[in-house]
């Protein structure tokens, strides 16, 4: 039932846009943890062409997908819909890590709109860039359907506590 894509099409990138969040997967070469992230708002990724992504690497509990991508590239970015038909997306590749200050830092940052993302113009830690080689997707038969509340307060806070 599932499908392989040879690349993010117009389509594809617009149900990308309309989903609520998105996880991340990374993993070190050897022992370590596997390392698995919700990521959000939906506004922190970003499909920059057919074959790239990127999103805000917000501070956090971590950095281990950082360490990760530094130690291999591998990296999966996983989107469920909880509303409409089912689908899982995920997108397989090799990602690698913009530090503030870095060559081309400031030009993919300026792709992500600051006023959807208050914590991102003083809390974004990295952007990470995907090379994404593998587009899939299955039926999300299992992916509860769930009615969006709003975003948890409580991220702006923490985030603020941090910087202080």
């Amino acid at each position: 039932m599932g499908k392989v894509f040879a690349e993010i099409d117009d389509k594809l990138a617009s149900w990308i846009r309309r989903q609520q969040m998105f996880f991340v997967a990374t993993a070190p070469d050897v022992d370590g943890h596997v390392n698995l992230s919700p990521k959000g708002p939906i506004e922190s990724l970003q499909v920059l062409d057919r074959h790239t992504i990127a999103y805000l690497d917000l501070i956090g509990s971590g950095a281990e997908t950082i360490a990760h991508l530094r130690q291999n590239g591998r990296i999966c970015v996983m989107l469920c819909a909880f509303q409409g038909p089912p689908r899982i997306l995920r997108m397989h590749g090799r990602g690698t890590v913009l530090a503030p200050g870095c060559d081309g830092f400031d030009r993919t940052a300026a792709r992500f709109d600051p006023a959807t993302m208050p914590a991102a113009q003083h809390a974004a830690r990295s952007i990470i860039m995907v090379d994404v080689q593998r587009i899939a997707d299955s039926c999300g038969f299992d992916v509860p359907l769930m009615v969006p509340q709003g975003r948890r307060p409580q991220r702006m806070a923490w985030v603020d506590n941090q910087l202080a």
